[in-house]
């Protein structure tokens, strides 16, 4: 993980206050990376690495938001939900899990592996749009009613699958590795009564999987095989199936295909602009689920 974050140049933004912040965040998150990895110092360090880096975060959104309103970007409002979501769903819910783990390394992994991936997306794409050097890719964005009826219903689902408590961890998932890198990936395609594709995508963290089926069959899966992948597609339609009277899918005719994703050819579904539906959730000590939908 340690080489993901180091500073580029392909990450300036071209305003110097703004590419300080940026360095400075990859400092402390570099810093984090170490410390994680140094079982003497784990514990008691990143805990308190991990409020400064939230504290400063917090300082650095504040400073360029100020900064967007200064020079009138219209791209104003969703850049700062972006921050929003990050401030009051992800960095909460994944301090709640270091929490309950007691700081274990694999939490900590966790929490370093989704801010990893956010500041490499969101510097490269969305910051960088400030300054006209990128598009910015939240194109078109669901109002808050149609999220919360789409997050319930994900969260029954998911909580049903997996037999423990979840958690919404992001409404605006914008592809970020899981911190395994082990995923399980699907995209279904419905077609319109016009004929118009739908796509959705379920990306499953492998423990999810394997501890999820394990308790649905009774006896201990330790590995994905054959077996795993189809009774997850099989599954994962399912799951589908009962999102639609909370999901626009009620729109669709009819079911196409379910086709298997390496997370490479999944992360190209945000290549050109980011689905409008893009949820991150985590089942409680059992691993991570991406739910992206192109409606």
């Amino acid at each position: 993980m340690a080489k993901e974050i180091k500073w580029n140049d392909r990450f300036n933004v071209g305003v110097e206050s703004i590419d300080s912040a940026h360095r400075k965040l990859f400092s402390i998150v570099g810093k984090l990376i170490a410390l994680n990895e140094d079982e003497a110092k784990q514990q008691h360090a990143c805990r308190e690495g991990i409020k400064y880096f939230k504290s400063y975060t917090m300082k650095h959104f504040a400073d360029e938001e100020a900064y967007m309103q200064s020079i009138g970007y219209p791209g104003l409002a969703v850049h700062k939900s972006l921050h929003d979501s990050l401030r009051d769903k992800t960095l909460p819910a994944l301090e709640a899990e270091m929490e309950a783990q007691d700081y274990s390394t694999e939490s900590v992994g966790h929490f370093l592996g989704i801010c990893v991936g956010w500041l490499n997306g969101h510097i490269i794409v969305e910051d960088r749009a400030i300054t006209g050097k990128n598009p910015h890719k939240w194109v078109h964005q669901p109002d808050d009613n149609e999220l919360e009826n789409v997050e319930k219903a994900l969260m029954q689902g998911l909580e049903g699958l997996s037999q423990s408590k979840t958690e919404v961890i992001s409404r605006r998932y914008s592809g970020e590795a899981f911190s395994t890198g082990k995923t399980l990936c699907f995209r279904l395609t419905y077609r319109t009564e016009e004929k118009k594709p739908v796509r959705v995508y379920l990306i499953y963290e492998e423990s999810l999987v394997l501890q999820a089926l394990s308790e649905i069959l009774r006896k201990e899966i330790r590995r994905m095989d054959e077996t795993v992948i189809t009774a997850m597609k099989l599954l994962s339609e399912q799951f589908i199936s009962r999102l639609q009277t909370h999901f626009p899918l009620s729109m669709c005719c009819s079911f196409e295909r379910n086709d298997m994703l390496t997370f490479e050819q999944f992360v190209r579904t945000f290549d050109k602009e980011y689905p409008p539906y893009s949820l991150l959730l985590s089942a409680e000590g059992k691993g991570y689920f991406a739910f992206c939908a192109q409606v």
